[in-house]
């Protein structure tokens, strides 16, 4: 993962004041296990909704990337598409 993203996945940069900047890393593509952007992990509703958010909305969206991110490192049962382990719920 490059520097540049993971400096930007620190919500507290921006916690407060000054406006939200979008999580968005230009990589669009939606994981069918998660839902989950892969570059970004906002949902397809976060992703439509981010330009009519408030900044206390956008930055309940940012806490919530770091949890996301480490969910989707988890492996993948071929059984049932879903993520394996005890956070794979989320």
């Amino acid at each position: 993962m490059s520097q540049k993203f993971t400096n930007r996945m620190t919500p507290s940069k921006f916690a407060s004041g000054g406006p939200v900047p979008s999580p968005c890393t230009s990589v669009c593509t939606i994981d069918q296990v998660t839902g989950c952007c892969a570059g970004c992990f906002r949902t397809l509703d976060e992703i439509a909704a981010w330009s009519v958010l408030d900044d206390v909305e956008k930055r309940a969206v940012w806490s919530a990337l770091p949890g996301r991110r480490a969910a989707a490192a988890l492996p993948v049962d071929p059984m049932t598409r879903s993520r394996t382990g005890t956070d794979a719920a989320r």
